[in-house]
């Protein structure tokens, strides 16, 4: 009996080391399987095909199943192999992603975006403020005298405005361009307007400094082409509806075409939240500063739409190291043509901004 366990034990044994050689070589072909999927995969990003192809897929488990002779059963077969073909193309995604020109992997050191003496980006934490929409020169110009009282240098305001209703204030248009250009040349500021199109971003170029691109045309693919063609600024706000991987895939198109000036704007989700106009993605910040070169600002009037929190949302936000804040002010709130609850007066602009920079 002694000696039938001995047996036994030095047949397990010796069975286990066959198995642990078999495991090793499992080991190696998959790997040699998943770098040949790699390469495969570079290819179909280069001739446009889509990563995935289901014809394919069924023919190599047709091929595979065909000669299957057990003793695992061909449904065990089948599970196994999609098992590995998932995480293929999990490999060839992530392999991708971290290869864009936005990616660390590309570039670890800081983008460093310099405008008219003023860099944004690295350890510097860039203020824009200013109202929604662009009024009136006198409304603007109020707006401006303020910032420049405080030693700021970047100034926000819409002349086209994408709204929800189409009876809404659109913003001034080309007219509200050329006031933006008026103040900032007057007071040495740098101004930052949002264009929806291609014409709008042909006719306004000349006189603007930043173009922002707004959360609905975050996925406006031509007009990311076109922005990456020029050789200005640009902010990109991130779909209210969008992951973070969208985000970062709009802002390659941006780069993609040449323009490296690129900063991501962080200004709220849509969830299922009411209490807020969205829901501010805090930990975005980290994880686009992390995995990015790329500058990133917070918007915090669009990601509460209530005044009454932006300020803790703005300290949160530097806590997690963004580059920056964005937020609406006005002369007058209450009688704004656009989102006048959500806009600071002259006073809680100070009280906002003292908190920020204590």
């Amino acid at each position: 009996m002694i000696k039938e366990k001995v047996d036994s034990m030095d047949r397990i044994k010796e069975l286990r080391q066959r198995i642990d050689k078999v495991n090793q070589q499992i080991l190696k072909l998959l790997n040699e399987r998943a770098q040949i999927a790699l390469e495969i995969g570079l290819e179909k990003r280069k001739s446009g095909h889509a990563m995935y192809d289901p014809i394919r897929e069924k023919e190599i488990l047709d091929s595979i199943l065909k000669e299957n002779q057990g003793p695992f059963s061909n449904e065990v077969i089948a599970y196994l192999f999609k098992e590995i073909f998932k995480a293929t193309l999990a490999l060839q995604k992530d392999e991708f992603i971290n290869n864009l020109k936005i990616s660390r992997k590309y570039q670890n050191e800081d983008t460093l975006i310099k405008i008219k003496g003023e860099i944004i980006g690295g350890s510097n934490t860039t203020y824009i403020f200013g109202p929604c929409s662009i009024e009136s020169v006198e409304q603007l110009e109020e707006v401006a005298k303020l910032l420049v009282n405080k030693g700021l240098k970047f100034i926000r305001g819409g002349a086209y405005k994408p709204r929800t209703s189409p009876y809404d204030f659109q913003g001034l248009g080309f007219t509200g361009v050329k006031i933006m250009k008026e103040i900032t040349d007057k007071y040495n500021l740098i101004s930052v307007i949002e264009v929806l199109n291609e014409k709008q971003l042909e006719e306004a170029y000349d006189y603007i400094d930043i173009i922002q691109i707004g959360s609905r045309n975050m996925d406006n693919f031509s007009l990311l082409r076109s922005v990456g063609q020029t050789n200005k600024p640009v902010i990109l706000k991130r779909g209210y509806s969008s992951t973070i991987e969208e985000f970062k895939l709009a802002a390659e198109y941006i780069v993609s075409e040449g323009n490296q000036q690129v900063i991501l704007c962080e200004r709220g989700i849509r969830t299922f939240e009411t209490a807020t106009r969205n829901t501010l993605d805090i930990s975005a910040i980290p994880i686009l500063k992390k995995e990015t070169h790329l500058p990133v600002i917070v918007d915090v009037s669009h990601a509460a739409g209530r005044k009454d929190i932006m300020t803790l949302l703005a300290k949160a936000s530097l806590a997690a190291n963004c580059n920056g804040i964005m937020a609406e002010i006005h002369p007058n709130p209450f009688v704004a043509l656009s989102d006048s609850h959500q806009q600071m007066n002259f006073a809680e602009f100070e009280s906002f901004y003292q908190a920020l920079i204590e």
